[in-house]
């Protein structure tokens, strides 16, 4: 638990220690070691604002294109899978009977059947290339879409741009990262991370603390930090490790004594009947509160749907233990998706948020098209889909086919990098906009000649 009177010390790279400051692992639990960040004092619901905001929920394990959004009940039987196709509002598009309310609001979304890559069948892969457009190579990570945001854009007023809820994406099998931080930006830019189940009785922020607590060791807690730091002031003063710090501590001062930080996250002021609605989950209440905190000025939120694969049901259907059988799709992962995703979709609808909102919704890649001798499905880049809706996405389309088995694109593929340059159109950042890269070398925040899927819009 993160706490600000703390009597224990942080060493850091330089091997400089500062005492009276953080306690252990407290950095990643809000974010707070980004200096970036400053406090949650939105004052009230920003209900349009001048530029768009997005929702990025990010369905880890990777959902089955074959028994989802793109299913094909004419192919043979090891191929189509268990479940059978339902009409939707839009005459003509079918997705899976396990989502029926889904199929209620297909006028809004709209499905990209040809989402693809070429290479290893890895979640990591997969995580990097559907967050970042690119694939860690050569030292460098590239930066989360967020990320980029929270570069380019900043807070709006005191509010942080970027946040993930409701953990990082823990193990997956591979040993990269994720996708999920700011990379070469720095990690002044990574998200702001709530570390916390918010579908947890007990539920809070950690540490959102009084004010009357905070006023009572702000200035002895600053004073004694820079007093206790070994090799002496001067030395400690000078260091880049110092500056993030001493900015880092003000504005965890700050967050923690905002009153409407402590509010945006009170998901016990919603109605009961709201919460029901998106889902008594941990997904479900990710994405509420997702929607107050879009509401409150955040620009840029990630849900992942799940933090591993293993021992957890998901996604991810080998159908064997660690992972799960495909009947989990009908029975608990459908029903928690579905329920959530038009719950968040009808809120924004309802609250004037949907058209400057874009709302996103993927896996790292899709499954094989035949089902494996444990009932199940593996790994499969080669084709899958992805839902956009919110902001300028014309809704009840599907963009592009597969082939008759839904293993490959047949019209229209879409590639990893399209992606990210959809993303950035939508919200209005231009494709020739540069970064800050390693060595002082800008980057693009997507290559050359990759152009967003405008069909879309």
């Amino acid at each position: 638990m993160f706490r600000v009177d703390a009597n224990k010390s942080v060493h850091f790279c330089d091997g400089l220690s500062r005492r009276d400051f953080l306690h252990a692992g407290s950095l990643t639990t809000l974010g707070l070691g980004l200096a970036g960040y400053q406090s949650l004092q939105a004052q009230g619901a920003v209900a349009k604002n001048a530029d768009m905001n997005c929702i990025m929920l990010f369905l880890v394990g990777a959902p089955s294109q074959l028994d989802t959004w793109d299913m094909k009940p004419d192919a043979p039987v090891e191929v189509r899978g268990p479940f059978q196709p339902i009409a939707t509002n839009v005459p003509g598009l079918q997705v899976s009977e396990i989502f029926p309310r889904l199929a209620r609001q297909m006028d809004k979304v709209a499905l990209l059947r040809g989402v693809h890559y070429e290479g290893a069948a890895v979640h990591d892969v997969g995580h990097q290339l559907m967050q970042t457009g690119r694939l860690f190579s050569g030292g460098i990570e590239y930066p989360n879409f967020g990320c980029v945001v929270s570069k380019l854009k900043g807070p709006r007023g005191d509010t942080p741009p970027n946040a993930l809820l409701p953990k990082p994406i823990g193990p997956t099998g591979g040993n990269m990262p994720h996708g999920q931080h700011a990379g070469f930006l720095g990690k002044t830019f990574d998200p702001f991370v709530l570390n916390a189940d918010p579908n947890a009785k007990d539920f809070k922020v950690p540490d959102l603390l009084p004010p009357d607590y905070v006023t009572s060791v702000r200035e002895s807690r600053r004073k004694n930090l820079r007093a206790a730091i070994d090799g002496g002031v001067a030395a400690f003063e000078s260091s880049p490790d110092a500056r993030l710090l001493d900015s880092n501590f003000e504005q965890a001062y700050r967050l923690m004594s905002s009153k409407a930080a402590r509010e945006a996250f009170d998901l016990n002021a919603e109605p009961a009947a709201v919460r029901d609605r998106y889902g008594r989950t941990r997904f479900g209440q990710s994405c509420l509160l997702a929607r107050r905190l879009i509401e409150r000025g955040v620009r840029f939120v990630t849900v992942n749907m799940f933090e591993t694969v293993f021992n957890e049901i998901t996604w991810d259907i080998h159908g064997s233990a660690p992972f799960s059988p495909i009947e989990c799709y009908k029975n608990e992962v459908g029903p928690n998706f579905d329920n959530a995703y038009t719950a968040l979709l009808e809120d924004l609808t309802q609250r004037g948020l949907l058209e400057n909102t874009m709302l996103l919704a993927f896996g790292e890649f899709g499954r094989t098209p035949k089902v494996n001798p444990a009932g199940g499905r593996d790994h499969h880049p080669g084709c899958w889909t992805a839902l956009f809706a919110g902001g300028k996405v014309k809704g009840g389309q599907a963009i592009g086919a597969s082939d008759e088995i839904g293993g490959a694109p047949k019209d229209r593929p879409v590639s990893t990098a399209e992606i990210a340059a959809t993303i950035y159109h939508g919200l209005g950042i231009s494709l020739d906009t540069e970064l800050p890269g390693p060595q002082t070398r800008p980057i693009r925040v997507v290559d050359h000649g990759i152009e967003p899927v405008l069909e879309l819009f």
